[in-house]
């Protein structure tokens, strides 16, 4: 026998030498969730997942850092009681920046990245206005417009919309822009899907109590991409670069590398991925049931998405890989 693909697979090194995927801390982003004091639990149900007080997150910022990962995420969580049909707090989003300014006045070099949508604001948990029972596209946009300009102003690196709403790129980078922010990147979740795996994200955030019955109920379904398709992916991500976004980013990551890989290869932006909380919960849960190691899965995953193309990750497990990459 003359050929024996095994010989390059026979030690570490030479496994290591002739690898086609690297993965490092560089790669990785830390979703943050924000809260603003002890009116909303500090737990969350995922596990090794918390929400952090604005005071906290100097500290974090540093760990962080000192493990090369080179971005947080940051996601308030809003008092019920302070959620409106409207979403009015989302125009100054006033946590959100408390966060920013802390995170930047810790004097440590990373970056942030803030999360531009109305879920978390709204009583109704939709990404946008809801009129009669239907999510109004051109409403929302304006004011998810106004919330990334503030968390501009607040020192934010990167914003991120992720509400889906048709044309928010330009209108976001046209505002920013004319206010003299046209430093600031736009991260655009060109191909967010209406997946069932945000379930334990939408609790953390406490976004999730009134889907079920307010108004639009299931209305996300008619502005998130549908499981189905790959090619509306794609041309939800032209008209984002078309319309000034800097990064593409696929949500969920694990069931749609298909999506990533696509995206990468007909696309001149960079795509990220992200690792949504369900993703994240089923590898913990798949270590709590002694099915396997958390810590297996979780780097097995990260190597898939950038075999898949993807340049940097979202992933709740980002301090733990980060960890494990470097031995600690």
């Amino acid at each position: 026998m003359l050929i024996r693909p095994r010989r390059s697979r026979v030690s570490a090194w030479m496994r290591d030498m002739v690898a086609e995927t690297s993965l490092s801390a560089k790669d990785l982003i830390l979703p943050v969730f924000i809260r603003e004091d002890d009116s909303v639990s500090e737990q969350t149900s995922m596990p090794g997942v918390r929400r952090h007080k604005v005071a906290e997150l100097p500290a974090l910022a540093r760990e962080a850092a000192g493990l090369g990962i080179p971005a947080l995420a940051i996601f308030p969580v809003l008092d019920g009681a302070k959620r409106t049909p409207n979403g009015d707090y989302g125009r100054t989003d006033v946590l959100a920046c408390e966060a920013i300014r802390a995170i930047k006045s810790a004097g440590v070099n990373i970056g942030v990245i803030t999360d531009v949508a109305m879920d978390r604001y709204t009583s109704h948990g939709q990404d946008g206005l809801v009129r009669d029972g239907r999510i109004l596209n051109d409403e929302s946009v304006e004011l998810l417009a106004e919330m990334a300009l503030a968390h501009a102003e607040a020192g934010a690196d990167i914003v991120a919309p992720s509400d889906m709403m048709d044309g928010r790129i330009e209108a976001i980078r046209r505002t920013l822009d004319a206010a003299g922010h046209e430093h600031v990147g736009i991260l655009s979740y060109s191909a967010k899907y209406a997946s069932a795996l945000y379930g334990p994200f939408r609790d953390a955030v406490n976004s999730s109590s009134g889907l079920a019955t307010g108004p639009g109920a299931n209305g996300k379904k008619t502005y998130f991409l549908d499981i189905r398709n790959r090619a509306e992916a794609v041309r939800e991500a032209h008209l984002d670069e078309t319309e000034g976004a800097d990064i593409l980013m696929v949500k969920p990551g694990s069931y749609f590398l298909d999506v990533i890989l696509t995206l990468a290869q007909n696309s001149k932006l960079p795509v990220f991925a992200y690792q949504v909380s369900g993703e994240y919960a089923m590898m913990r849960a798949a270590e709590a049931a002694g099915w396997a190691s958390y810590d297996a899965l979780l780097i097995e995953s990260l190597l898939g998405f950038k075999r898949a193309g993807a340049k940097g990750i979202f992933t709740y497990g980002a301090l733990d890989a980060a960890r494990l990459l470097q031995g600690k």
